[in-house]
């Protein structure tokens, strides 16, 4: 019963941020709401709730990452489809993958299509250290990498946004 406690706090604190990592993947929300339930379906079946704290929370990235490109490999034909339309109904319907407000609707798409440029590396390091909130040890442990990678990589994205954004925000 303290297992389920646990996993349901956790769901509260980070679900909407999982979430965004995943749709970093699939571009789709219902596609990314599949990715996190089988992530927390194989964290769920390894026992890897006994772990507890910041290392857990680690791996449950890296578990979602992982589900993802399971996901992505066993779909990719039909990620391809989806893809395109999903970009047309992004940029239709002004969905974004953070909620903004109308005043603000050009800067978070300039920002959207400036994070799609990036390297897929640097777009994770940047989505889970700003949204994600995740320290550069939790994201290093979520990616496979060291944590002076995850931070360098994050280095090199914030060069690169603030090189193609120029003077329209201070990042």
């Amino acid at each position: 019963m303290e297992d389920d406690r646990l996993w349901e706090s956790m769901l509260e604190e980070h679900g909407a941020r999982m979430l965004l990592f995943a749709r970093q993947f699939v571009l789709n929300r219902e596609d990314a709401e599949d990715v996190v339930q089988e992530a927390f379906s194989r964290m769920w079946r390894s026992g890897a709730i006994q772990e507890g704290g910041d290392r857990m929370i680690g791996k449950f990235y890296g578990c979602i990452r992982w589900a993802a490109l399971d996901w992505l490999r066993k779909n990719r034909r039909r990620n391809r489809r989806e893809e395109c339309a999903a970009r047309n109904d992004l940029l239709e319907k002004g969905d974004c993958y953070f909620e903004r407000s109308l005043e603000a609707a050009e800067l978070a798409e300039s920002v959207q299509l400036a994070l799609q440029e990036l390297p897929d590396a640097q777009r994770e390091v940047v989505t889970l250290k700003i949204w994600g909130e995740l320290t550069f040890d939790q994201i290093g442990q979520a990616l496979s990498v060291s944590p002076n990678t995850a931070a360098s990589r994050f280095r090199y994205a914030m060069t690169a946004l603030r090189r193609h954004l120029g003077g329209m925000i201070n990042v």
